[in-house]
């Protein structure tokens, strides 16, 4: 899945700069960025597969920072190019940066902001968002990166509006995508939009990787809770909350048994986790819906009492909205994927005697479910975050690891 929004005014007005070139493709490289999304615009625009049919661009690797530049394995890189050949450049990708908590540096923000002054497309792939976002190029703008750091970007930059639902988003001449593999959707889009679909077709057959593919990031997110909330007392309050979906509850219960106000709960929530914490309750029951379509033979009907929801029609519209199809086409779905003798009946299913589903952090055959959501800005479809290190307070076991 992907989002194209139309550009802005400002941004379809733009031009670019006379001394820069649409097909040169310059690639911003930092310390401790991995190796594997690194690589991905690399390969995509700095190989001639003229053979095949499709364009040549010319690449320019650039350092963001002095180096040698360490990477995945202890390898060490060294650029031939430094920040003086962005000005050059009609696109610029940063492929990752290394840390979400700390800022990149300041002179190769300064790069990345006169490049998108003077015309440039500006790419950001995976953690490569953060770069964008420290740069001020998102602001106002949507987004998206790994599923796993979305939170944390909208946390820190309130004004970008983060979609962790997206392998993707084109917004003119800024342009991000989710974690890893994501970085080859986006490139080839790239490719798509300069020279058309045979182009990019001819390039995804050489890398042997899908022209299109279709969802988003929803199958890959992991159920979690932020770190910072495993030890605040409002854990204790969402672990009784996750024990009890396939009870009728509402936001209203879960401030008394905080012993707050409902404005009180409302903005503490919000400021440990980004989400409002009603569209979190939805959610997490939505899930709780979606593994018990996974792993037994109920009712849709019946699934709906077991996750809390009043009817069967507050149920369908809510999986719906945020995973893209009816309760039963899901089901449906996910068992045409699996093996013949890993289903309901053939093996024990992972459902516990009160029918609330697997324990939390275990995980079928997709991988873990998605979770804990922050607040979509127009209010739809929520984003997840990231598991938390919370077994001291009984909420969620091990942590998932990385990009």
């Amino acid at each position: 899945m992907s989002h194209d929004s139309t550009a802005s005014p400002d941004a379809a007005a733009r031009k670019l700069s006379g001394r820069r070139r649409k097909e040169i493709v310059a690639v911003l490289l930092f310390s401790g960025g991995p190796i594997f999304e690194s690589s991905i615009p690399l390969s995509v625009f700095g190989i001639d597969r003229q053979d095949a049919g499709v364009p040549r661009y010319r690449l320019l690797v650039c350092a963001g920072e002095e180096g040698p530049l360490r990477t995945t394995g202890g390898l060490e890189l060294t650029a031939p190019h430094g920040l003086e050949a962005i000005s050059r450049a009609g696109t610029v990708v940063v492929p990752a940066w290394r840390s979400i908590t700390s800022p990149p540096p300041e002179e190769a923000l300064d790069a990345l902001r006169r490049a998108h002054e003077e015309g440039a497309r500006i790419v950001g792939l995976c953690t490569g968002a953060f770069v964008l976002a420290a740069a001020g190029l998102l602001d106002g703008r949507p987004a998206t990166t790994h599923w796993m750091y979305a939170p944390t970007l909208a946390k820190r930059y309130p004004s970008v509006h983060v979609d962790p639902r997206e392998l993707f988003v084109d917004d003119g001449d800024v342009l991000t995508s989710a974690g890893t593999a994501a970085g080859i959707d986006l490139c080839l889009h790239i490719v798509r939009t300069d020279h058309g679909n045979e182009a990019a077709g001819a390039l995804a057959r050489r890398l042997v990787v899908p022209p299109r593919r279709s969802g988003g990031q929803e199958r890959y997110l992991d159920r979690s809770l932020p770190e910072e909330i495993g030890a605040d007392p409002l854990a204790e309050v969402v672990a009784w909350a996750l024990e009890h979906l396939h009870e009728q509850f509402d936001v209203e219960t879960l401030a008394a048994r905080a012993y707050m106000s409902r404005r009180t709960f409302d903005r503490r929530f919000r400021s440990l986790t980004g989400s409002a914490p009603l569209q979190w309750l939805i959610t997490q029951r939505v899930l709780q819906a979606q593994r018990l379509l996974e792993t037994s033979d109920y009712s849709v009907d019946e699934v709906a009492g077991r996750c809390g929801f009043r009817s069967p029609v507050a149920l369908r519209g809510h999986f719906r909205r945020q995973l893209g199809s009816s309760p039963a086409a899901y089901r449906a779905a996910y068992r045409a994927r699996r093996p013949q003798g890993d289903r309901p009946g053939e093996a024990e299913p992972a459902v516990s005697a009160s029918g609330q589903g697997a324990p939390a952090g275990l995980s079928g055959p997709m991988g873990p479910p998605p979770a804990l959501l922050h607040e979509h800005r127009d209010g739809g479809v929520p984003l997840q975050s990231r598991r938390a290190a919370a077994g001291a307070v009984g909420l969620l076991p091990g942590p998932r690891s990385g990009s």
